[in-house]
C-alpha cells in the first residue's frame, strides 16, 4: 500500500471479497525530505495516507523501513546507469529488487497466500502456468515495468485492478469511502524532486558532473557541456548549441565525457542487443517473432528476437525506430501477453558511426 488510490482500492476490493488483508507500506527514502512534497509515493504523507486507508478498512498495517535497500538497489543503480551514458528505468529495478524480491520474502514469512499490488497489469492462468498480460486500460498499462518478474514470482502475485480503467478504480474508491479517493496520481520518479534527474545523480555520484565536449558525428567540436548526466539518447532540447539545423543526441561516451550529436535521421536503427533478458513466456530455442516496446511511451513494433551465444538477445526490427536508448527496457509481447524483456545495450562505436554517416550522406 503506497498511499495512493490504486493500491488502496486493490486492498479494499480484496477486503470486500472476504480475504484477510494485511496492509504493508515500504518507507523507501527519507521522510524529512519527502514529507509534504506532492506527487510522490512511499514516504511522508503517503505513509500516513496508507495508514488511514488501513484504519478505514479495519485491517492490520505495517511500515517496513527499506531505505538502505532502496538506495543500494534502485537509487545507486539509477545514478550509475546515467553516469555510464545510459537512460535508466528505476521503476523496473524497484519492482524487481524491492517489491517482488525483498517484500515477497516478507510476505511468505507472514504465511500469506499471495501478494496483491495496485499495478495496472493482468495475471492469467495458462496451460503452462501463470501468464503476465497487459492491462485492459492501455493508457494505464504498466506491463513494461514488470518484465523482470519471474514465473515463480508471478505464481504468488495478484493484480486486482488490472482489468479496470482508472475511472473505474476511482469510482470504487468513492463507493468504498476511501479517504484517498480524490488523491492525484504520483508524478515523475518518486525520489527525484521536480524531475531534476541530473541533480539527483550528481548528489549520489559527484564525478558524473565531469565537463566535456559536444561533438558532431562528422568530428567537429560544437561546444561544451557540464556533464553527460544532463543528456539522453534522442534528446533535442537543452543542448546549448544555439541556432542552425536541429541536432539530436546520438550517443553518450562517458569514458571521454563526450556527447555525440547529429541529424534526427541518424537516430534510426533496426538492430540492437539486449542484456539480462528475462523470459516470462516460453523461451524461444533460436529465434522468435514478437512485438517489442523500446520505451514505455512507444507502441509495440514487430521484430525478430535471436539468442546469441553470449546469452544476450539480438533484436531486429521490421521498421526502424528513432532514439532506441541504451539503458531503457526492451519488452516483448505475444498479443497482450508479456513474453519477456531486458536492457538495451550501447552499440559499439563503429556500428553507430557507420550507421550515422550513412544516414546523413
Amino acid at each position: 500500500m503506497s498511499g495512493g488510490v490504486d493500491s488502496s482500492v486493490a486492498a479494499a476490493l480484496l477486503h470486500e471479497q472476504g480475504f484477510e488483508v494485511v496492509g504493508v507500506t515500504l518507507q523507501l527514502y527519507d521522510r524529512g525530505v519527502a514529507s509534504g512534497r506532492p506527487g510522490t509515493c512511499c514516504a511522508g504523507r503517503d505513509i500516513a495516507d496508507a495508514r488511514r486507508v488501513a484504519q478505514h478498512l479495519g485491517v492490520p498495517h505495517y511500515v517496513l523501513d527499506y531505505e538502505q535497500r532502496f538506495r543500494a538497489a534502485v537509487i545507486d543503480d539509477f545514478a550509475a546507469t546515467y553516469a555510464a551514458g545510459e537512460t535508466p528505468v528505476p521503476c523496473v529495478r524497484c519492482n524487481q529488487r524491492i517489491k517482488f524480491r525483498d517484500l515477497l520474502d516478507v510476505v511468505r514469512e507472514l504465511e500469506a497466500d499471495f501478494l496483491a499490488t495496485g499495478h495496472y497489469v493482468q495475471r492469467r492462468d495458462g496451460i503452462e502456468g501463470p501468464e503476465l498480460h497487459r492491462a485492459v486500460d492501455a493508457a494505464r498499462d504498466q506491463s513494461y515495468f514488470l518484465f523482470a518478474t519471474t514465473r515463480k514470482q508471478l505464481a504468488f502475485l495478484r493484480f486486482p485492478i488490472g482489468g479496470m480503467s482508472k475511472a473505474e478504480t476511482r469510482a470504487h474508491a468513492e463507493r468504498l469511502g476511501l479517504p484517498v479517493a480524490q488523491k492525484p496520481d504520483s508524478q515523475d520518479i518518486c525520489f527525484v524532486p521536480g524531475g531534476d534527474y541530473a541533480r539527483t545523480v550528481e548528489a549520489v555520484m559527484p564525478a558524473a558532473a565531469r565537463p566535456g565536449a559536444i561533438v558532431h558525428l562528422d568530428g567537429r567540436v560544437l561546444g561544451r557541456h557540464k556533464g553527460v548526466v544532463h543528456f539522453t539518447v534522442g534528446q533535442r532540447h537543452g543542448l546549448g548549441l544555439g541556432g542552425g539545423a536541429p541536432l539530436h543526441v546520438l550517443r553518450i561516451e562517458p569514458e571521454a565525457a563526450q556527447v555525440v550529436v547529429g541529424p534526427r535521421d541518424a537516430l534510426q536503427t533496426t538492430r540492437f542487443t539486449v542484456r539480462e533478458f528475462n523470459w516470462i513466456g516460453p523461451p524461444a530455442a533460436e529465434a522468435a517473432r514478437a512485438a517489442v516496446r523500446v520505451r514505455s511511451s512507444r507502441p509495440p513494433a514487430m521484430a525478430t528476437l535471436r539468442r546469441l551465444e553470449t546469452g544476450r538477445i539480438a533484436v531486429t526490427l521490421d521498421v526502424a525506430e528513432f532514439g532506441v536508448a541504451p539503458g531503457q527496457a526492451c519488452v516483448a509481447y505475444d498479443g497482450s501477453r508479456v513474453v519477456g524483456g531486458g536492457w538495451i545495450e550501447r552499440p559499439p562505436p563503429a556500428t553507430l558511426w557507420t550507421t550515422a554517416l550513412a544516414a546523413s550522406a
